[in-house]
């Protein structure tokens, strides 16, 4: 296979198709509250919901912000974004125009705190939701809560709120990676580092609760178990969503990202405890990279595709935006779509167990996959886009002396054509966009058909 042409065209369609309860007084008094908000009283329901609707809420502090600041501006648009950076205390240094506006939390001392490993700033967490709401914003539909450490990608939270009736009382996020977290916290709430939502009934309805239901919960580690109490005592169950990624993991997020699940990707949670998601840089560069993919194409970031062909034995799989991995031999779908143990959990640094599969990472070069990464991303008119893709030059260190990978080291990188993938795909009955074509760079060798 010496004469494997050194760029390849891997073409992909999209052709999947993709306490107690209060009486009805107070229902009524949530819902005219809701509409009474609405500029000059018009309600408009057939509005679709827009980053205008969201009320975010960050926690953070004084000290730390220095520090993590560039996670929220790499997706913080000023003028767009609307919600604040809940702060301890009035930061020490001026305060940068490219960071979200900040207010100061008010004084918990008065509540109570006994969890002994934690911090008693998980009270103040808390209570940023009953201190946004009382805000009195208009036109909100939901609140996101997240960590100055998570990075949201906005058009795609949009997306997922979009499918859920604002007037209903919803609370969506996702759980902890690691099932240690899980068990010591909760399966049943929304982790606050990889944000969860909270739809505006809900919202009213938990502030009048929420600050007995902060001291009953005293002995809880984090505001978010916090709030998940507080809201199970409502009776409202966290609605799951996948792309809500707390990151409850140590080592590389290669792996897990590799093969993301059939979600569209909401957030990212834990950047500084986890390896750069693209070697060679540091960690606000990987997440700046990857967004330069997302801005072309939101609904497609991270979205996994695979395909084998059959006449050299290849199978190739893509996180789109990401990565693509190329192995000189035959792997099944399931192990295609079952990520990479590339990290450990937690809290333990142990090997398991996760909320989701994994298979084993080989030390042996001759077992591993060929990685290319992303290298950047042209978008056309005709909504089409063509992301590239190339070896990074720790890949190129390790090298399996085998016959059937000397095809594969010829390979210098790949293209990646598509179409833009409608957001509308999340609302229908889930496929994994699975259907590619492979395209040699020689015209001459023509093309082969691959699935």
């Amino acid at each position: 296979m010496k004469g494997v042409l050194a760029i390849c065209v891997f073409t992909v369609f999209s052709f999947c198709y993709f306490s107690s309860f209060p009486g009805s007084k107070w229902r009524a008094d949530i819902r005219a509250s809701y509409r009474a908000q609405i500029p000059n009283g018009a309600y408009n329901r057939e509005e679709k919901t827009n980053i205008s609707h969201i009320l975010f809420g960050i926690g953070g502090s004084a000290e730390t912000w220095t520090r993590r600041r560039h996670y929220c501006e790499l997706w913080w648009k000023p003028n767009t974004t609307r919600g604040f950076v809940w702060l301890d205390e009035e930061p020490s240094k001026p305060w940068p125009e490219t960071s979200p506006p900040y207010k100061i939390s008010a004084d918990t001392a008065r509540f109570k705190y006994t969890n002994w490993y934690g911090s008693r700033s998980a009270v103040r967490m808390a209570r940023i939701l009953k201190e946004s709401f009382e805000l009195g914003f208009e036109n909100v539909r939901w609140f996101v809560m997240g960590d100055d450490d998570t990075v949201f990608f906005a058009e795609n939270l949009v997306d997922v709120l979009s499918k859920y009736d604002y007037e209903q009382m919803y609370y969506i996020g996702s759980n902890s990676e690691s099932v240690e977290q899980d068990l010591e916290h909760s399966y049943g709430m929304g982790y606050g580092g990889g944000g969860f939502a909270i739809s505006y009934p809900l919202a009213a309805e938990l502030v009048r609760i929420l600050d007995g239901c902060i001291d009953r919960y005293a002995a809880a580690y984090g505001s978010d178990q916090k709030i998940g109490g507080c809201v199970s005592e409502i009776g409202v169950p966290v609605t799951k969503e996948l792309g809500f990624h707390q990151m409850d993991i140590r080592g590389s997020p290669y792996g897990l990202l590799s093969a993301h699940p059939l979600a569209p990707l909401v957030s990212l949670h834990h950047l500084d405890y986890i390896q750069p998601l693209f070697p060679g840089e540091n960690r606000v560069g990987s997440i700046k990279r990857l967004i330069h993919a997302y801005k072309s194409d939101p609904s497609r970031t991270l979205q996994h595709s695979f395909c084998h062909d059959t006449n050299l034995n290849w199978s190739v799989s893509i996180s789109w935006g990401y990565n693509m991995q190329l192995y000189p031999f035959l792997v099944t779908a399931k192990d295609l779509s079952t990520p990479l143990q590339t990290f450990l959990t937690w809290g333990s640094w142990s090997r398991e167990p996760f909320t989701f599969n994994t298979r084993v990472m080989s030390l042996e070069p001759c077992e591993r996959p060929v990685i290319f990464y992303f290298d950047g991303v042209e978008k056309f008119g005709n909504g089409n886009t063509t992301t590239s893709y190339r070896r990074a030059r720790s890949e190129q260190r390790r090298r399996c002396e085998e016959e059937r990978y000397g095809s594969v080291y010829a390979v210098k990188g790949f293209n990646v054509s598509a179409g833009l993938l409608d957001p509308g795909v999340w609302n229908k009955a889930l496929r994994r966009q699975c259907l590619c074509e492979i395209i040699s760079g020689s015209r001459s060798t023509g093309r082969r058909r691959a699935g």
